[in-house]
């Protein structure tokens, strides 16, 4: 069933590319940051290890969020491993040593990548695609990912 909504199906159909690409660089970013909540070591081991666990679940949210908004504009959410890693446009990385700064700049380093990448679509969205609620919707996003961002850069200060 086609959604009516007020926005044009062509404008739809180019607001999901990217809003796909950013379902697969939130799910990569939350699996980077299971990574480091399963994998830190150190000194620090314990603070760090619930630090990530806090921002592993507040991933999880986003990640769902995105795949409903992409529900919400008749179309599928791509759901499979596979697919992630053919859109995402943030690269796994293997650590040589598990300690808690070399995981915070790898992850800062990714909310930055997700930050820059929504900034790029927030007013097409909007006003040539005319869809004011997406535009909203990644721009609290984006907002998300400052504060996740910034706590990152505050333990790296």
């Amino acid at each position: 069933m086609t959604t009516q909504i007020g926005i044009k199906q062509q404008n739809i159909n180019e607001i999901i590319k990217p809003l796909c690409q950013l379902l697969a660089d939130e799910f990569l970013l939350y699996v980077k940051t299971l990574n480091a909540h399963w994998n830190v070591e150190g000194k620090d081991f314990y603070n760090k290890h619930l630090f990530f666990e806090i921002q592993y679940k507040e991933l999880a949210e986003i990640v769902d969020a995105v795949a409903e908004r992409i529900r919400s504009l008749g179309h599928y959410a791509p759901a499979t491993v596979a697919s992630f890693l053919e859109l995402t446009h943030l690269t796994e990385q293997s650590r040589e040593r598990n300690d808690s700064d070399g995981f915070m700049t790898m992850l800062l380093e990714a909310h930055d990548a997700i930050i820059m990448f929504i900034r790029g679509y927030i007013n097409d969205i909007g006003t040539k695609l005319k869809d004011a609620g997406t535009s909203d919707f990644i721009t609290g996003l984006a907002e998300k990912h400052e504060t996740m961002a910034w706590k990152l850069r505050a333990h790296l200060a």
